[in-house]
């Protein structure tokens, strides 16, 4: 290879190209192109919360009851936006941004398990207080959180399966894992309560 002004030929047994020539245009555009994908393959998809935030605070403020089940179509739109990052579009992009909205709502679901752990062991204290013979609140809903984590698992497993070891599977099963926290979070935040 040797450099002739600004233009750059290369140089082998053929004649590739001429300095000023079309040739040398195209495989600069190509170089740059090249680049642009290697930069676009090692750049890391940005993960915001606030479009799946905004759409849940909507629909938080318009649903008193919180009984429609609207609130799941919010589920994974700062996962979708993540996507159009530089970056975002690669199979592990979407992992990472997949993963970034799941352990959004993992952290909702964890703060709300925890506020009805100590909601169910205050109201079992009051249940032995007056002598009931009700179940353990607290007992059944840990029974009923291990049960789910189960589901889940197995739910996910069977999502994954469903690529056969294709590439899609680790985000399908991201997306199932996302999907099904997002649900359970919502449900022990007081959605679909009877």
């Amino acid at each position: 290879m040797r450099k002739e002004g600004v233009a750059v030929v290369l140089e082998s047994n053929k004649a590739v190209g001429c300095v000023g020539g079309k040739a040398v245009g195209l495989m600069l555009a190509l170089s740059i192109a090249t680049f642009a994908a290697d930069a676009n393959a090692t750049t890391k998809p940005v993960f915001a919360p606030q479009a799946t935030e905004a759409c849940v605070a909507e629909l938080q403020g318009t649903s008193l009851t919180r009984s429609g089940h609207t609130i799941l179509d919010c589920v994974g739109r700062a996962a979708q936006a993540c996507m159009t990052t530089p970056g975002g579009d690669t199979t592990v992009g979407m992992m990472a941004c997949l993963e970034g909205e799941l352990r959004y709502w993992d952290s909702r679901l964890n703060a709300a398990y925890a506020r009805r752990i100590a909601d169910a062991t205050a109201q079992d204290a009051e249940m032995r207080r007056i002598g009931s013979a009700n179940t353990s609140l607290e007992t059944s809903l840990r029974i009923m959180q291990r049960a789910w984590i189960s589901f889940r698992d197995k739910s996910c497993l069977y999502e994954q399966a469903q690529w056969m070891g294709g590439t899609g599977g680790g985000p399908a099963t991201m997306a199932c894992h996302m999907h099904e926290t997002a649900r359970q979070a919502l449900k022990l935040e007081g959605w679909w309560a009877q």
